[in-house]
């Protein structure tokens, strides 16, 4: 067989693109217990409002709701603990250095399942102002409309 990947998306941020223009993104591992990876199996995640910080040269993902897992029991963890993100020394740097610097925020994307395993995708964003929030939605109806009068055309 090659090198396939099967990858599975489990939750997107749809608040993080409205919110903040994406520069650059990175995949990063997370650091689960055994009820929290079920649970998002299942799809019991929700990545809205969170964020992440570098703290001590580890990186940690902020306001992650995982869901407990209905069939655990004792073995559940906080839903809202915070989850350590596995990425490189030097990408942690990286991040936190440009975070710093430029006044950028590192926010979740997506999580997805990449063989098997739970992957965070993050992205390097700056924050949107009232007036690019305006112009994105003004471009998007722009094109709702010039596809919706072609179809009544053609």
């Amino acid at each position: 067989m090659g090198n396939s990947e099967i990858q599975q998306v489990i939750a997107r941020n749809k608040k993080a693109y409205h919110d903040y223009f994406v520069l650059d993104t990175y995949e990063a591992g997370i650091e689960l217990y055994g009820t929290e990876i079920k649970s998002i199996r299942n799809g019991r995640v929700n990545l809205k409002d969170s964020f992440c910080s570098v703290d001590d040269g580890e990186m940690f993902a902020i306001g992650m709701h995982v869901s407990p897992y209905e069939q655990g029991n004792i073995f559940n963890r906080d839903p809202m603990r915070k989850k350590r993100l596995l990425l490189h020394k030097r990408e942690i740097m990286k991040l936190f250095g440009q975070s710093q610097q430029q006044g950028l925020s590192i926010v979740p994307l997506q999580l997805y399942l990449k063989n098997g395993r739970a992957k965070l995708e993050i992205g390097l964003c700056k924050g949107k102002k009232l007036h690019d929030k305006r112009e994105v939605a003004a471009k998007r109806d722009a094109r709702r409309m010039i596809e919706r009068e072609f179809k009544e055309r053609y």
